[in-house]
């Protein structure tokens, strides 16, 4: 007799390869468990409502998504403090693997001046936090920003 095996819920390991990812797959997967997410808001599972999001922020999904987006967006070629950039998909690979909540601390954030915008030569601070950093932040996002529908 031999046993099958159900996938359930988010996947914790996933393809090796950046360009192997079933992108649909991994959209739909966040996607079902923010819905999850709001169903158990909606019933006051406050417990259900943190497994979901334990759930949501350790999965492959959230984790491949969260890199996409950070290497996607505008901000995807400007390094932060550590002055490393996700742009190979071997790197942005990696960065799926070595997000882990465990143990992680923001490092500093770099300090550019850029000029302001009232036609002055006067500049203004902007800090700019590290890719990982970043990626780190959004499958928190994902989580908790969840949108509750209105019947």
């Amino acid at each position: 007799m031999t046993a099958v095996a159900t996938l359930t819920g988010a996947l914790s390991t996933g393809p090796g390869v950046w360009h192997t990812i079933d992108w649909y797959a991994v959209h739909r997967t966040v996607r079902r468990l923010q819905a999850r997410i709001v169903k158990a808001v909606q019933a006051g599972r406050w417990g259900k409502v943190r497994a979901l999001q334990h759930l949501l922020t350790h999965s492959f999904s959230g984790k491949a998504l969260a890199v996409q987006r950070v290497t996607s967006n505008d901000g995807k070629r400007t390094p932060g403090g550590d002055d490393r950039i996700w742009d190979t998909p071997e790197k942005k690979t990696r960065a799926i693997r070595e997000l882990r909540q465990r143990g992680s601390h923001a490092l500093p954030l770099r300090r550019v001046s850029i000029p302001k915008n009232d036609g002055t030569h006067r500049q203004r601070p902007v800090s700019i936090p590290t890719m990982y950093d970043r990626a780190m932040h959004t499958p928190l996002a994902f989580a908790l920003s969840v949108r509750q529908r209105t019947p």
